[in-house]
């Protein structure tokens, strides 16, 4: 047993801690859980917990269903709530899911980003990210798909003071500080009951952790503040959707290799070739960085969303961003990539994101001009004209792109590409098949 499991071990003791639930993820980004007592746990380190893997939608084969979760002792936290009424705590660990023999499992999205970091680790980069976590509080009513009612009437920056919520941010990086996931800073977005929460930059494999983290312990401080969280990319046609913007760099050990201060924008050959790689590969990566129909509702209709593959210093109509604000300090020399929404896998996410600009950087990718004005409120035709290639503007223009690309196919492995092509077809065909209040009232009388 190593140093990392004994501490885990010790802790349950001297808090009492009543169950350890342990996580993990479907492909989809879901997330699922087995509570465990803590005299189950050092078994579990031994040997993990097997459970049925055709039981979750692309784990496996009804034939070869056995699959064992692994707890990693490295992501133990204490959850921040009560499990039970008489007060008692609970903690969580992520698991790696493995086969019977001890295999990594295929479909297993936290394997799929390690073998992407692993990838860029002997390209001799550490790759570093910092998201942007958008978000909108509800009323806590079920809709029955009626739309949603938003707890304010707040905009961009607003100092919420008679929302239904006034407490709900600084109760939520209180939980998710306590949980050990660094909050940067919060502040109410443009629409009526919209939040969001920038977390510190780590590792991508630890962001991904703290994401699908963020989104459990949000959901649970809207229930206790009386309202709904929810993380639909877009739940409102007359208001902006929810994005996830993320930044990453790469280091080499210490060094931002996204650096130069030679640079006009502080922008290193290696950044460049970075951005050029994402938005070579944009159209094929977006059906994992935008894996709903709703997602698309958010881009092609929505406020700063991008719409097509450029980039630019400070534009945030923009796919690629450059911030601007600190441009000479090493250490925040960055690239901010506008797609992503919140309802994403971070984990498939993070993989494609980092799979496309690693290429760029191998294969030299020479970057174009910058955009300079407002590419949101361009033509078709004008963007054209500008050499802007345009992204899928729904989910089947996004998976017939993936279907065809190499460099998903390799970053996902076959497994989870395959599946995740067979799912969001269904998932599109069930859209498609759907006759909605707007056909009703504009056709009916043909």
């Amino acid at each position: 047993m190593n140093r990392q499991q004994e501490f885990v071990l010790r802790t349950i003791e001297e808090r009492d801690i009543r169950f350890v639930r342990l996580w993990f993820t479907d492909i989809q980004g879901f997330l699922k859980s087995v509570a465990v007592a803590p005299a189950e746990l050092e078994g579990a380190f031994a040997e993990g917990i097997g459970f049925d893997g055709s039981a979750i939608e692309g784990f496996s084969r009804v034939a070869e269903s056995d699959t064992i979760a692994k707890p990693d002792p490295s992501t133990f936290q204490i959850l921040p709530f009560p499990s039970d009424a008489d007060g008692s705590l609970s903690a969580r660990m992520f698991c790696d899911i493995t086969m019977p023999d001890g295999q990594p499992s295929w479909a297993d999205p936290r394997q799929v980003l390690r073998r992407q970091m692993n990838v860029a680790a002997e390209m001799g980069f550490t790759c570093y990210v910092h998201p942007e976590i958008e978000f909108f509080l509800v009323h806590s009513t079920d809709t029955n798909g009626e739309p949603p009612v938003p707890t304010d009437t707040g905009g961009y920056f607003d100092q919420a003071v008679t929302d239904e919520a006034p407490h709900f941010r600084a109760d939520a990086i209180s939980a998710l500080e306590r949980v050990g996931i660094s909050v940067e800073f919060s502040h109410h977005e443009t629409a009526p009951g919209q939040q969001e929460i920038d977390l510190r930059f780590a590792d991508a494999l630890s962001m991904a952790d703290n994401v699908m983290s963020f989104r459990y312990i949000i959901k649970q401080v809207a229930r206790h503040n009386g309202v709904r969280a929810t993380f639909m990319p877009k739940p409102f046609s007359e208001h902006a959707g929810s994005a996830m913007h993320t930044h990453m760099s790469l280091f080499e050990g210490e060094e931002n290799a996204f650096h130069d201060p030679d640079d006009e924008m502080c922008l290193s050959h290696t950044g460049k070739s970075f951005i050029a790689g994402i938005l070579h590969h944009a159209s094929e990566i977006s059906a994992v960085t935008n894996q709903w129909v709703n997602s698309y509702k958010r881009i092609s209709t929505g406020d700063e969303a991008p719409s097509s593959a450029a980039w630019g210093a400070s534009n945030r109509s923009a796919l690629v961003r450059v911030p601007m604000y600190t441009q000479n300090k090493s250490a925040s020399r960055r690239v901010e990539i506008r797609t992503p929404d919140s309802a994403c896998n971070p984990y498939l996410t993070y993989a494609v994101l980092l799979a496309a600009g690693l290429k760029g950087i191998k294969e030299g990718y020479e970057l174009p001009a910058p955009a300079e004005g407002d590419i949101s409120r361009m033509t078709a035709r004008e963007r054209r004209a500008a050499g802007f290639k345009d992204l899928p503007t729904d989910l089947d223009y996004a998976l017939r792109e993936m279907e065809n690309s190499e460099l998903v196919a390799d970053a996902l492995g076959e497994h989870v590409f395959e599946f995740f092509l067979r799912n969001k077809w269904r998932e599109w065909k069930n859209y498609q098949a759907q006759i909605t209040p707007w056909e009703l009232k504009h056709n009916l009388e043909f």
